[in-house]
């Protein structure tokens, strides 16, 4: 199976500083081109326990003792690490972000290429779909997540042309989708707002914001003493949580400060945010938005 090539994968393996008898997480299993790099650099002692969700992830399970793949959403992470007898960990990866194999799967919806049923579901045992978000979402509630997930300006007229068009007839696929909207698309920036379109919905679908905080709260509760956080995120919604948490501990406002003026926040950043180099990026285009940031308990 075709998943994608692993984007940063050396900067963001080395940015774990692993120990060779550690224990270690990759919770975006996909392809398995992380967790490989990872157990390469393990020893016999050492323990790599992988999450993912999608079902087709478990066609690429690595035939390792020191490899467990976990069929969760990584949003559970300290729960599942606990049913595994895992309390701390030496270190997370995250690669967050759809996957090449997802988007190129045609009748899993995620890609604006491909004519599918509005799906776009990371795990396929979920109730809620593009399907219910398009055509069962109020016009407020749509707008909103157009808005926030999309970054779209004219959210509120894409969400009103949306509920008029399903009000004679339902909106089956992204085809169904795309011409519904086709009005509000300019031909010259086409592909960029259809994505954004996409973005959202997909966003919505999946939780992924309500997901990402989540983990990320977990976070200092699972890491050992000098534990490091790799994560890789591919747009600015994603990467802005990360950079809030590493820096603040939170996701909004500044921290409280004592009496001193001093804050406590959990986590500190690990050298400079890491982007792709040109030549990876000439290889593997998923990797041209790519981000990684780096953190340690403090």
């Amino acid at each position: 199976m075709k998943y994608h090539n692993p984007v940063l994968l050396k900067e963001s393996i080395e940015g774990l500083n692993i120990k060779p008898d550690g224990i270690y997480v990759d919770v975006t299993f996909g392809g398995g081109g992380h967790s490989k790099e990872i157990l390469s650099r393990l020893n016999k002692k050492g323990k790599l326990l992988a999450f993912d969700q999608d079902e087709d992830a478990k066609r690429n399970m690595i035939d390792d003792d020191r490899f467990t793949l976990i069929p969760q959403n990584f949003r559970f992470i300290k729960r599942y690490l606990r049913f595994y007898g895992v309390k701390k960990v030496d270190g997370v990866l995250a690669d967050l972000g759809v996957s090449s194999y997802q988007f190129d799967e045609a009748e899993r919806g995620f890609s604006t290429r491909f004519d599918a049923d509005l799906d776009m579901r990371m795990n396929q045992e979920e109730a809620l779909s593009a399907y219910e978000v398009v055509n069962k979402y109020s016009e407020e509630k749509l707008s909103n997540v157009l808005f926030q997930y999309g970054e779209l300006r004219n959210a509120r007229a894409l969400a009103k042309k949306i509920i008029e068009t399903r009000a004679e007839k339902k909106i089956k696929t992204s085809f169904e989708l795309k011409e519904v909207l086709n009005e509000f698309v300019p031909k010259a920036i086409e592909h960029k707002i259809l994505a954004q379109i996409f973005q959202g919905i997909r966003i919505e679908v999946n939780q992924e914001i309500e997901v990402l905080k989540e983990f990320l709260l977990q976070i200092p509760e699972i890491l050992n003493e000098e534990g490091r956080l790799s994560v890789i995120s591919y747009h600015s919604l994603e990467d802005r949580l990360v950079k809030r948490f590493i820096r603040n501990g939170l996701f909004e406002g500044e921290p409280e400060k004592d009496f001193y003026g001093n804050v406590n926040v959990p986590m500190k950043k690990v050298g400079k945010m890491i982007v792709p180099s040109f030549q990876e990026i000439k290889k593997n285009n998923r990797a041209r938005s790519a981000k990684l940031r780096i953190a340690t308990l403090k």
